[in-house]
């Protein structure tokens, strides 16, 4: 996974795909994605590195994309798993022009959008869980005083 040849004889660089203007060379899961994907995506115990293997393999064959245009933190697999990731760059992996390419640490799975419907339009969901968590907080308040 980390050596890719080049066209000029005895030239390697080291493996990326590209996801949008990021050269990804590497992904990382944390626990907390660990936990979401065994509860929301595969409902079963996953080990992390077959789930960073299955995210690698998305990658290669281009099945990620932005969930929305401007913003770099949401993604898509086929249209319906919804997860968070962050990029930050490499201190091994470097391009042949010496730029550093970028880890893909996945910080949660949101879910599937065709499970969960509210997953279709995120900047709604979470506007009304914050205004929800808002008035629960305003309601416990009263009851103290």
């Amino acid at each position: 996974m980390r050596d890719k040849v080049m066209e000029r004889w005895s030239t390697y660089e080291p493996f990326y795909v590209m996801l949008g203007d990021k050269k990804i060379a590497d992904i990382v899961i944390t626990n907390h994605a660990k936990t979401r994907f065994d509860d929301r995506i595969s409902h079963a115990d996953t080990n992390t590195e077959s789930i960073a293997e299955w995210m690698w393999d998305c990658l290669k064959q281009q099945r990620i994309s932005a969930y929305y245009r401007n913003e770099e933190d949401v993604y898509l697999i086929d249209d319906d798993i919804v997860f968070v990731a962050e990029f930050v760059p490499s201190d091994q992996d470097m391009d042949l022009a010496g730029n550093p390419l970028m880890k893909m640490i996945v910080v949660t799975y949101l879910g599937r959008m065709s499970e969960t419907m509210e997953l279709r339009d995120l900047k709604t969901y979470y506007s009304w869980l914050r205004h929800s968590r808002r008035m629960t907080l305003v309601k416990n308040s009263r009851k103290r005083r």
